[in-house]
């Protein structure tokens, strides 16, 4: 199938760069003769002039112009096909009549306003836009109940997604764009979420207040409960983030129930914070504030790439897990049209090719896309990772969640950040 794409892909490319040049040689030989009977039409007019004739030189000037006007149109033509490659010109039109679109993003700010003014630069369709973590976003669409204010889900972890496709908050729409993912697995079966990148779990440690503090960085998840690592770890709070209900469901996945919920109890007793939004450690581990940060890997190459050469990223040892970052379209969405473009946008290289531009490093799933020098740089590998479950994770995040809970009990106190 990818070869397939990737060939299709290079005849278009193809046709385009042939197209590209036609027009070209058109304008270059049009200019020419144009040039050419500047002089031609001086000596021209001074006989036509002389004799009269001004009515065949009307003639001859207006031949000339509507060559060139054809050109012109011959080469708008051939353009506004290469702008529209991957779209359907009957959904653009209707999206166009619905005139807005509202999205709700749980990636980076940066790249939520990136691809947010990229979708309104392509299609002259308004872009709202609000950054929300996973949970907020789950949480809300729920109590609206199928009257939705936003329109599309744009980013975060799939586990919050699986959550409200079990409650029938998700629409259902069969991408067309969704033909260049890299597998099945990229995809909810019933199209009502598609993946658009993939993000490693791991550890960010602060280096320099390691070395410190006389400590080694942890090499795997059961280093995270030695005492020595007392108030230095930071994790995201299960209620608000995806990226700590995935956590939970790969400590599930690896270390069977029971013991993943003892897990939980012995590393609660290190956690110094549990922030609002998954990317929150991350930010907080250059500065010094966390010293071990739980979270995705790419969000500290972000920080490095930012100055704060003293984070290391690590990957556990005995394995981990993955995100698929995702979008999908709310159930009773206010611009059902707008909707569907948008989720042909996100399918495409218009949209997951700004990504690292924005402050966002994940791997992309669509074989159309460029996929990330820095992540693969900083030692990363997206096929190094567990089998991970999606549809035990899609049946049971929120037993999991509220297990979690039910095991801390007590301890589950002001640490849980939700603002």
């Amino acid at each position: 199938m990818a070869k397939e794409n990737a060939k299709k892909r290079n005849v278009r490319r193809n046709f385009f760069i042939l197209g590209r040049f036609i027009v070209t040689l058109l304008t270059i030989f049009a200019c020419r003769c144009y040039d050419r009977d500047i002089e031609q039409k001086r000596w021209k007019n001074r006989q036509l002039i002389s004799k009269g004739k001004k009515r065949e030189r009307t003639w001859f000037l207006m031949k000339k112009l509507l060559a060139l006007l054809l050109v012109a149109v011959m080469a708008m033509g051939l353009c506004s096909v290469a702008s529209a490659e991957g779209y359907d010109q009957a959904l653009i039109d209707a999206a166009k009549a619905e005139g807005e679109l509202t999205v709700y993003g749980s990636c980076e700010e940066a790249y939520l306003n990136a691809a947010c003014d990229k979708f309104q630069e392509l299609f002259g369709i308004t872009v709202n836009r609000q950054r929300l973590s996973t949970g907020e976003v789950a949480a809300k669409i729920e109590e609206e109940n199928g009257n939705p204010s936003a329109d599309v889900w744009f980013g975060g972890t799939t586990d919050p997604y699986n959550e409200s496709v079990a409650k029938g908050l998700l629409e259902p729409y069969e991408a067309k764009n969704a033909s260049h993912l890299l597998g099945d697995m990229y995809r909810d079966k019933d199209g009502c979420w598609y993946g658009i990148y993939k993000g490693i779990l791991g550890f960010m440690c602060n280096t320099e207040e390691l070395e410190r503090l006389g400590l080694e960085e942890p090499k795997d998840w059961d280093d995270l409960l030695k005492p020595e690592y007392k108030g230095l770890i930071w994790m995201s709070n299960p209620n608000t983030a995806g990226t700590a209900k995935l956590v939970i469901n790969t400590m599930v996945q690896m270390k069977g129930h029971d013991e993943a919920m003892k897990y939980f109890v012995e590393l609660d007793k290190n956690i110094a914070q549990y922030t609002k939004s998954g990317s929150g450690p991350s930010k907080k581990v250059g500065i010094g504030e966390c010293v071990i940060g739980i979270g995705f890997l790419h969000d500290g190459i972000t920080q490095i790439l930012d100055g704060y050469d003293n984070i290391s990223l690590v990957i556990p040892a005995s394995g981990t897990s993955f995100e698929i970052g995702a979008t999908a379209i709310f159930k009773g969405a206010k611009h059902p049209n707008a909707a569907k473009l948008w989720i042909e946008f996100a399918l495409s290289p218009d949209c997951v090719n700004i990504a690292k531009e924005n402050e966002s490093f994940q791997f992309l799933v669509i074989d159309n896309a460029e996929q990330p020098e820095e992540a693969t740089a900083f030692g990363l590998d997206p096929e190094n990772v567990i089998d991970y479950d999606f549809e035990d994770a899609k049946n049971n995040t929120s037993k999991y969640v509220e297990d979690y809970f039910n095991a801390l009990g007590a301890a589950a106190d002001g640490r849980f950040q939700t603002e």
